[in-house]
């Protein structure tokens, strides 16, 4: 089973804040991923500058190979403890796990990570480690698919303090809602938004602390191969057609022209589907061994559009796509069940696009647009011309 690792987070400003104090800084180098959340002392600029160090910092050290030991005394070298309040500038999670899911986490000061596994939320087994006079407590590591880590800062907990909540949110409380409303499948960056648009109903829209949430998914990776439009030689058809559907992964197509040549190769038809879940988008069409049919350039405009608040770690939006329009299946295709995507785009001039303000640059331009989204979103993305 080829494995994957994804992850994503969502943030909260402070009310009043421009600037978040909490950051997350993520490094993949193809075999190990690593995850930090520091949340700097206070909030406004001066969090925001001390947890950007602090996460630039661990994440360099950490995915560079060095030592626990020698990670957290960088820090406490570097952000001495405050005078005034005797407390530490910055608390912070580092998450450092491989392709199977073998690594380490450890943590100072920032509220417990939750382990979810089968579904259901658990408490990973931490032990403690002095450096100084401070304790770092550090986990073993041995995640199986469909695990994931929730990792948060303390404005998580502290939501709804004097105002729904008297006490805030506890950690069992938290627990118990992801239990309740995690749904199977679900992307890290979906269960990063889940909880964190709690928190933010707790804190009636006005966050009384920089609240950031984010999660660690492993997974079984999906491959999915989208062709866009015909190759410029038509005698090339047959050859373009069977490399776009050789291998074991998901087959998307997009456009009329190249839906026909397809149904054609496959020697079956398309088959139109006439609703209309979204006015704005053509409706979707059907070919047998083909996985999703859509229109072409103005289903993929949409596409970006919806890409675009996905990526937002600051849109609340949920990051699951329930509508059935084609633009809504693709996204939840390509951005939440996908780990490799490989486009092969033809680059025809379309006939039927003469004379209107379609052609093929707007169409190349909307590609390497998705493209380059997927790989902010931490997909594995390759793209063939013809």
């Amino acid at each position: 089973m080829e494995l994957y690792l994804e992850n994503g987070y969502t943030s909260l400003n402070k009310a009043g804040e421009e600037l978040c104090g909490d950051r997350v800084k993520v490094a993949d180098d193809g075999k190990y991923t690593t995850l930090v959340l520091a949340d700097g002392l206070g909030s406004g600029v001066k969090a925001n500058i001390l947890s950007t160090l602090t996460s630039t910092i661990l994440c360099t050290m950490v995915s560079g190979g060095v030592s626990i030991e020698e990670c957290v005394d960088t820090i406490i070298q570097t952000l001495p403890v405050c005078k005034e309040r005797g407390v530490a500038y910055a608390t912070f999670t580092v998450i450092h796990v491989d392709r199977d899911g073998k690594g380490y986490m450890f943590e100072f000061d920032n509220p417990e990570a939750i382990y979810i596994t089968d579904g259901k939320c658990r408490n990973f087994e931490r032990v403690p480690h002095k450096f100084e006079d401070k304790t770092v407590y550090i986990t073993e590591l041995a995640l199986k698919p469909g695990d994931y880590i929730v990792t948060m800062s303390d404005g998580v907990i502290h939501a709804g303090i004097g105002m729904i909540l008297n006490f805030g949110w506890l950690r069992k409380d938290v627990m118990a809602y992801l239990d309740k409303n995690l749904k199977p499948g679900m992307s890290a960056g979906a269960v990063a938004c889940l909880l964190a648009s709690a928190c933010n109903d707790l804190y009636l829209d006005k966050p009384g602390d920089d609240t950031t949430v984010a999660a660690v998914r492993i997974r079984e990776a999906v491959h999915v191969n989208i062709m866009v439009g015909p190759p410029v030689d038509k005698t090339k058809d047959d050859f373009y057609i069977a490399r776009f559907l050789e291998g074991d992964s998901k087959k998307v197509v997009c456009g009329g022209t190249s839906s026909t040549i397809v149904a054609r190769y496959l020697n079956t038809t398309v088959k139109a589907d006439f609703d209309f879940p979204d006015k704005e988008v053509p409706p979707i069409g059907h070919i047998d061994g083909i996985d999703l049919t859509t229109e072409g350039v103005l289903t993929l405009r949409k596409l970006v559009e919806l890409s675009e608040k996905y990526l937002s770690h600051t849109d609340l939006t949920p990051k699951t796509f329930t509508k059935r329009d084609g633009a809504s299946l693709l996204a939840d295709m390509l951005f939440e069940k996908a780990t490799h995507v490989k486009f092969f785009v033809g680059q025809s001039i379309n006939a039927a696009h003469q004379g209107l303000p379609i052609d093929i640059t707007m169409k190349l331009k909307l590609v390497d647009t998705i493209s380059k989204n997927l790989k902010l979103a931490g997909k594995t993305v390759e793209v063939y011309y013809d």
